[in-house]
Order: C-alpha cells, then sequence, then structure tokens
C-alpha cells in the first residue's frame, strides 16, 4: 500500500487526524485526555508547532496547525508517541495504540481555515455527544468563542481574524457560523482532497506543484519528499523589500496612520518566508496583533490578484529571497 504524501515546508498549516488501532479508544479518561493537551503543549514549545483548532473524540482526535520550522512529520510523531507510552504504562498494555500513520492533509489556509475549525468543532454534534459544540469539553471551541481561557499554546487570533478586527466581536460571530449550521449534516471539507492529503482550490494545488517538483499526480509510490530551503530572515525579507519599494527601513517597521504599502508587503513576505510564528512577525512589526497580521495577509493576497504592478514588486522580492 502507498504511504500517504507528506508535504512540509515552513509555514504550512495542516488538517491531522489520527485514530485508535482498529477504530479502537485512545482515551478511557479525562486524565487521558488531560495528559494528551500536556503533551500537546509540549509539542507546542519543542518543535515551535502552532495549534489553532483541536477536538479529542474517544477513538480519535483532530488538529489544525501550523508549521514554522517544516517538521509536522517529527512533531506528530513525537506527540504521538509520548501520549502511546503513557496510556500502555499506566494500563500495563502492549501493542500499537493508534492505527498506521497519522493522517496530516496540508491546507489552503486562506481558504479552508475557517470551514475546517468548524468541521472540527462540530465532530460531537455529529456523533451525538451534545447537541451544541459549546456543550464539549474536550475541544478548542470554548476558548476560540470567549467561554474559558485560552490556553498559552493555542493560537486563536489566526481563525477569529477571518471574522472581525474586534476579538469580541470576531468571538460572536464565529459561534454564530458554527452553531447556525446542521452540525450533523456539514460535509468535511477534506472530502475532495487532491492526492488525499491537499485541501485548497487549483491554484494552491499549482503553487505546491511548482515548489514540490517531486510531488505528481497519479503515481502511487510517492518518496520523501524534500523540504524547501531554509528560510530568510525577516531582516533579509525587510531589506529586499525597501529595495524594491524605493522606502526606507524605517518606514517599514514603524506604523504610521496612512497605508504603508511596503510594510504591508513585509509583514506579509515574513508570514509566508521566514518560517517564523505569527507571534515573532508581530513582535517584529512593533507588537501588532494575530489578528491584524491576518488582515493584511487577507489585503495582499487580494491585492496581488487584482493589481498587476504590485504583483510583480512581490515576485521580484520572492525571487531575491528565495535564491539567495
Amino acid at each position: 500500500m502507498a504511504r500517504p504524501l507528506r508535504i512540509e515546508y515552513p509555514g504550512a498549516f495542516y488538517h491531522v487526524i489520527n485514530r485508535g488501532n482498529a477504530n479502537e479508544k485512545i482515551f478511557l479518561s479525562d486524565r487521558d485526555r488531560e495528559k494528551f493537551l500536556e503533551y500537546l503543549h509540549a509539542a507546542s514549545d519543542r518543535f515551535s508547532l502552532i495549534v489553532h483548532t483541536y477536538c479529542l473524540m474517544d477513538n480519535h482526535y483532530h488538529l489544525l496547525v501550523e508549521t514554522p520550522e517544516a517538521n509536522i512529520s517529527k512533531a506528530i510523531q513525537w506527540l504521538n508517541v509520548s501520549y502511546a507510552v503513557y496510556f500502555n504504562t499506566k494500563r500495563e498494555r502492549r501493542g500499537h495504540l493508534f492505527q498506521g500513520r497519522f493522517k496530516a492533509m496540508l491546507v489552503d489556509a486562506d481558504e479552508y481555515l475557517q470551514v475546517l475549525s468548524r468541521y472540527i468543532h462540530l465532530n460531537p454534534v455529529r456523533a451525538n455527544l451534545v447537541s451544541a459544540p459549546v456543550h464539549y469539553t474536550w475541544s478548542s471551541y470554548n476558548a476560540l468563542i470567549g467561554k474559558v481561557k485560552v490556553p498559552e499554546w493555542l493560537e486563536v487570533n489566526h481563525v477569529l481574524g477571518y471574522f472581525d478586527k474586534s476579538r469580541t466581536r470576531a468571538m460572536q460571530l464565529f459561534r454564530k457560523f458554527c452553531e447556525e449550521v446542521e452540525g450533523k449534516f456539514l460535509e468535511d471539507p477534506s472530502k475532495n482532497a487532491v492526492q488525499g492529503c491537499i485541501v485548497g482550490n487549483e491554484n494552491f494545488v499549482t503553487w505546491i506543484q511548482k515548489k514540490l517538483p517531486l510531488f505528481k499526480s497519479g503515481e502511487r509510490e510517492i518518496p520523501q519528499l524534500k523540504k524547501l530551503k531554509l528560510r530568510p530572515t525577516m531582516d533579509t525579507i525587510v531589506q529586499e523589500v525597501r529595495e524594491e519599494f524605493g522606502c526606507e527601513v524605517e518606514d517599514i517597521l514603524r506604523a504610521g496612520k496612512k497605508r504603508n504599502i511596503a510594510r504591508e508587503a513585509a509583514i506579509y513576505l515574513s508570514q509566508l518566508h521566514a518560517g517564523v510564528t505569527g507571534k515573532a512577525v508581530g513582535e517584529y512589526f512593533g507588537r501588532i496583533s494575530g489578528a491584524r497580521i491576518s488582515a493584511v495577509l487577507r489585503k495582499v493576497k487580494l491585492e496581488i490578484e487584482t493589481h498587476s504592478s504590485l504583483k510583480k514588486k512581490i515576485e521580484h522580492v520572492v525571487t531575491r529571497i528565495v535564491n539567495n
């Protein structure tokens, strides 16, 4: 049987799913779930893993994560092994806890992060465990809608940033987005994933194909793909943006009242190419929020599609920072 295609690059988003061996339960108590979240917290520190959404069911789990360091395989393998050792030791058990390799579907975040987060949070509703996701303890839903304190390792601003600039309003809109649908009949956004591992539109798939030439449609067995080269630093990106846009570094780093396209381009490119967390990008550009970064990403992406001059400038910068 062909091994699942695993595509890794800095800044990638994944929908991760893993099930119990023979569909058996992997969580037998609340303490098991707490322990799994402790290991997830440790994985976020150890591998710079950014967790955007999670849901723990009895016999499987869902994660929506981001990898600044292109290390999804190492991060999830460590998480699974650590938890399996705990589970087996506690119950004097032997054998595999999980069913084969975990599934990690590469996600076009701008297109699918909202709907995938909703789909994941509505798992308990589809399983008839609760009538609404707010009643389920073992997911990130209540943190995203402001019902419980957000754990330090959980990133909620990115998802909420798609709904509103105001955090309070964004939480309200996200809750409405999730609860005003018929959860039991909600279709899995990953259902039509390309090659079973890429969730995105045609442009996203084409971008992946260009970046990873070993990815070829129709192959039965696809070897371990090469990671992209090391990411440029934010200092390098800012210098290249300065040269391309004809401005000063201070103009890019300093927030002002007027719109600054060069600054927005630098934030956009840093988030996509520097291989660092959104928090790090925010700190570098004057402690801007995750919601603000998300807004900039959406704005620049839209303008690249509609303004050829900006698109060319961005492409020139990307060519230089990638080929250096």
